[in-house]
């Protein structure tokens, strides 16, 4: 997939871990007292007239009530694991493309896309998923939880010994990489050099073939061979 449409993925990605996020906090919220947050709801929605949509709105509320109760916490921190799963999977994608880019620059470019325009896409994109990756640390330590905001410490001390581990291995990859690049040129080089000898040998052989035929039929020196 191409950047943009990473980003995107990404983006719902997130979208759906701070969701997350909030049906943690409702069930850690109403833990125990959902007769009560029920009874409050039904008290204030009779406290006076109510339109259709008014009435639409207030059973939509009840159904999230009665599904936050039966929602065990533990699969709301595994929903918000799984999503947050999801927009590293994208962001990690993005950043492979944007790696093999750089390391890739010195050779010719021949995309319809300006050069500047790449760069400029490439700023934004990395700063948005900069932006993204704030917003869902906010949401999982400032507020969530203790609970939720130890996951993510704890996720993001993991992480960043694994990015450490392969950004080294990228550039031991892209060194091995460079090395034999440089091995094929020179045996390039090596061939055409051997070429080139190659063919002065044989040039020279077949003059002084040539040179040894004319003597032989020349009539001056036939009598001497």
């Amino acid at each position: 997939m191409d950047p943009l449409t990473l980003l995107a993925a990404a983006n719902a990605a997130i979208a759906a871990a701070k969701a997350g996020c909030k049906l943690y906090r409702d069930i850690k919220g109403t833990a125990g007292e959902v007769k009560e947050v029920l009874d409050d709801l039904k008290k204030q929605f009779n406290s006076k007239p109510r339109n259709a949509a008014e009435k639409i709105q207030y059973n939509e509320e009840v159904q999230r009530v009665q599904i936050i109760a039966k929602t065990d916490p533990n699969d709301a921190i595994s929903q918000v694991g799984e999503h947050l799963g999801k927009f590293f999977d994208a962001m990690d994608a993005v950043e492979k493309i944007f790696w093999d880019e750089e390391n890739n620059a010195s050779k010719v470019y021949d995309g319809d896309v300006s050069l500047s325009r790449r760069a400029l896409q490439r700023v934004l994109i990395r700063t948005r998923l900069d932006q993204m990756l704030e917003e869902i640390r906010e949401e999982m330590v400032y507020r969530s939880p203790p609970e939720m905001k130890d996951v993510y410490t704890r996720f993001e001390a993991m992480r960043a010994r694994i990015v450490g581990e392969q950004q080294a291995a990228n550039e031991e990859r892209h060194r091995e990489q460079q090395i034999a690049a440089w091995n094929r040129r020179q045996m390039i080089e090596e061939f055409k050099e051997q070429a080139v000898w190659g063919g002065a040998v044989l040039f020279v052989v077949v003059w002084m073939v040539l040179v040894f035929v004319f003597l032989r039929t020349t009539e001056t020196y036939r009598g001497l061979y």
